[in-house]
């Protein structure tokens, strides 16, 4: 049986790490901190930026989304399992990508 407690606690830090990573992404995004400028030239730079601070944006929630539900599968006693066929994922995996869903052949068909 897996010991989930440092998973746990790994997937806390992230999930806090990402928390505040989300924040300050859409706080740039929004120009909180700064006025949009007035310039066309500079405009099109902050427009770029925003592009890159989106997609920034968009793989931190799509990251914290599976590190929440992680931390699901292990209040439910189903971490370390995998969703498609139902083995064990090699603690290896665990180890690199502590959040992933499948062991490593159902995702290598799944891609």
């Amino acid at each position: 049986m897996l010991d989930t407690n440092d998973y746990k606690s790994r997937l806390l830090s992230m999930r806090s790490e990402l928390s505040k990573r989300i924040t300050a992404i859409e706080k740039d995004l929004h120009h909180q901190e700064e006025a949009v400028e007035k310039d066309f030239a500079e405009q099109a730079t902050q427009s770029e930026n925003d592009e890159v601070l989106t997609s920034l944006d968009d793989e931190a929630k799509s990251t914290l989304i599976r590190v929440n539900s992680a931390l699901l599968r292990i209040e439910n006693g189903e971490y370390g399992l995998c969703e498609e066929c139902g083995t064990e994922i090699n603690e290896k995996r665990l180890e690199v990508v502590p959040y992933a869903n499948l062991c490593i052949v159902c995702a290598e068909k799944n891609s």
